[in-house]
């Protein structure tokens, strides 16, 4: 009975001081912050968003700790979050567009209108093509020609299914008429040594193949950009190449649903300082990452016309789930 007494009385004084969860607000963070990067460590996303949390920690106070939950071609991280972690702004993730576009293509775990707390939106990635320096394909047209005479025997590797990559080179095989073999991976780190051991003939993948491309051991066949890069002048777009395509697969930071809008602003705020650091851009410029701002009402906003065109253009690959 005085078990019960004390629950009661504890619920009671909770509903009589609302103002409880506003002082938890207020006074948040008050221990370090887990941010989900959805990809393997060393490439391009954990790179930038490591040196974007960084500085974001310096304004919340408390550090920021990455953990890297690779696999699903992104989306691992970013369900588990959704379906383990409380909104209490001590779990974030990294969001990838396949968080919007997987379940257009299989059944999921996550609903992404439903599921999250859209925080702040960030940037957006460089893609490109990438075979081994010294091997058989010195151009898209040689990729494309060996395609062409050998359906199926260009093997590509992405950072998984569903992913920008994949849906990106599955347009471009339709465009071209040709027939490429799809291999998944975790991440650019393990794209980049495939291509190097040989083991696919290219791939496409997100700007962590940069170094290597410099180096001369990864040759750049094509960027998905809507101009060329900077660093490779010589370097084709998919325009150039005579596709109107341009894939930059952008990308924000969210948390699980139901996140108190006091704490979403302040980390909203130590990450639109970070975004703004000069250190933090110069990362972003070294990967050929450009700023792609929105606010939380915008990125919550923009969600819904995202996946209006995910669904469009699933469909039109023809890998568009049933029940879609």
């Amino acid at each position: 009975m005085v078990s019960r007494r004390a629950v009661l009385a504890a619920w009671i004084l909770g509903a009589a001081c609302p103002g409880a969860t506003a002082v938890a607000a207020q006074d948040y963070p008050t221990k370090p912050i887990t941010l989900i990067v959805p990809w393997t460590a060393g490439g391009s996303t954990d790179i930038t968003m490591r040196a974007m949390a960084e500085v974001a920690a310096k304004h919340l106070g408390q550090p920021i700790v990455i953990d890297n939950r690779a696999g699903g071609g992104g989306t691992v991280g970013p369900a588990t979050m959704a379906a383990t972690a409380k909104p209490d702004g001590y779990t974030l993730s990294q969001i990838p567009v396949t968080v919007f576009r997987l379940p257009l293509m299989q059944k999921t775990s996550w609903d992404a209108q439903k599921d999250f707390t859209y925080i702040i939106h960030l940037t957006g990635y460089t893609f490109g093509i990438i075979a081994k320096g010294d091997g058989p394909f010195k151009t898209f047209g040689d990729m494309i020609a060996f395609a062409k005479a050998n359906p199926g025997k260009v093997t590509y590797g992405t950072p998984g299914a569903g992913t920008s990559l994949h849906i990106g080179m599955e347009t471009i095989a339709a465009r071209q008429g040709v027939k490429f073999t799809h291999v998944p991976f975790k991440g650019n780190a393990e794209t980049n040594a495939a291509v190097l051991g040989g083991h696919t003939m290219v791939a496409a993948d997100s700007s962590g193949w940069k170094p290597l491309v410099q180096a001369g051991q990864l040759r750049l066949l094509a960027v998905w950009t809507a101009d060329r890069l900077k660093d490779f002048p010589d370097v084709p777009t998919l325009r150039d190449l005579g596709m109107p395509y341009v894939f930059d697969s952008p990308f924000g930071i969210a948390g699980p649903k139901g996140m108190d809008p006091k704490i979403v602003a302040k980390i909203h705020d130590a990450f639109k300082k970070a975004l703004d650091d000069p250190g933090v851009q110069a990362t972003l410029t070294k990967y050929d990452m450009v700023v792609n701002y929105k606010n939380s009402a915008d990125y919550a906003k923009a969600i819904d016309e995202n996946i209006a065109a995910e669904r469009q253009i699933i469909e039109q690959l023809g890998l568009a789930r049933a029940s879609n």
